[in-house]
């Protein structure tokens, strides 16, 4: 088992790991698909989604023309993916399917993990969300007075770009080895194990992990078993 007495804040990610991306937005994909004659699940074009706005992502940073954002992204991968299941992408059908993302909800057991966590440790959003859909999720959506949010536009590149750990450390006052990176996805622990931060992987879907020498400290499948992991 880890040793974690130095680690003094947690830093989550927010999409994916403390907002159930998939189970919030599917059904708004479903109706909007029910609507239109094509062979795709919610669930298959969820998955297409959410694969294609990372290769976005990736493309926003490498290329470096300027920071573009989450929620854009969002939407360019939206634009793909409706064009690669014959749906054509009009603004009113890009608007429509991307409704969902203003009714994003945490997993059921995040707010009383948060809750045991929070007397031991600072407790950080570290998002490649814009700030302010980020404001807007955390006081809305999530309803929980993080000690800080921190966006990826303060330093104008996606995770995992080490300068969103390393500015992240900076801002919050610590050492990077006194902080420790929470997600459910893999590339974000391999980037934050990469820059000396510690790492707990939030697998709730029994996911393979990158082969690298970054590994996570702990893996979990929930933030119960994160709070008992790291209390």
């Amino acid at each position: 088992m880890a040793n974690f007495a130095e680690t003094k804040a947690l830093t989550f990610d927010l999409f994916g790991t403390i907002l159930d991306l998939g189970g919030s937005l599917t059904p708004f994909i479903g109706e909007s698909l029910n609507a239109r004659s094509v062979g795709v699940s919610a669930d298959d074009f969820w998955a297409q989604w959410r694969y294609r706005q990372r290769i976005e992502q990736y493309q926003d940073t490498i290329v470096m023309l300027g920071h573009s954002g989450y929620l854009e992204t969002v939407r360019r991968a939206l634009h793909y993916v409706l064009r690669a299941n014959g749906i054509n992408a009009t603004p009113d059908t890009v608007k429509e399917f991307m409704r969902g993302w203003r009714h994003l909800s945490p997993f059921p057991e995040v707010l009383s993990a948060l809750a045991k966590m929070k007397s031991r440790y600072q407790l950080v959003v570290l998002s490649n969300g814009d700030p302010a859909f980020l404001d807007y999720l955390v006081t809305k959506r999530v309803t929980w007075d993080f000690d800080g949010v921190i966006s990826v536009t303060s330093v104008g590149a996606f995770k995992p770009h080490p300068a969103v750990y390393r500015g992240a450390a900076g801002k919050l006052g610590l050492e990077v080895d006194e902080c420790l990176m929470v997600s459910a996805n893999s590339f974000d622990i391999m980037g934050a194990r990469a820059c000396g931060y510690k790492g707990a992987f939030v697998n709730r879907y029994q996911l393979p992990y990158e082969d690298t020498p970054y590994q996570p400290d702990v893996t979990v499948s929930d933030f119960t078993e994160l709070a008992e992991a790291l209390i």
